[in-house]
């Protein structure tokens, strides 16, 4: 039995994620929420967010143990990306391209 939580269309490049992911994957929850909480990176807030509300789901949904649970698996995608100008000299314009990130986090009960 696993519960899993989704965030879409998150604004931040799926490389940046996909750092802080490496770090929590296949951790006790407790554990990886300490990490979030204390790691300086930009995803860890929204990934602090996804991991509170896949431990819920499985509390609430599964009925499952929130002390005996652990990050089983997680992934990130590229979404789609926001196409932005910026004006440069002598009246030409450079394309900034903001990618965002579809993340995927799934929670388990250890035996």
């Amino acid at each position: 039995m696993e519960a899993t939580a989704k965030a879409t269309y998150v604004r931040i490049a799926p490389r940046k994620v996909q750092i802080v992911l490496d770090l929590i994957r296949n951790k006790p929850c407790d554990e990886a929420m300490a990490i979030l909480k204390y790691t300086p990176k930009a995803a860890c807030e929204p990934l602090e967010k996804l991991l509170k509300s896949a431990m819920a789901n499985a509390e609430n949904n599964y009925n499952m143990d929130s002390s005996r649970l652990y990050v089983s698996a997680c992934s990130v995608s590229q979404g789609p990306t926001l196409k932005r100008i910026r004006p440069r000299a002598q009246g030409r314009a450079y394309r900034i391209n903001k990618k965002t990130s579809h993340i995927t986090l799934t929670v388990k009960e250890a035996e």
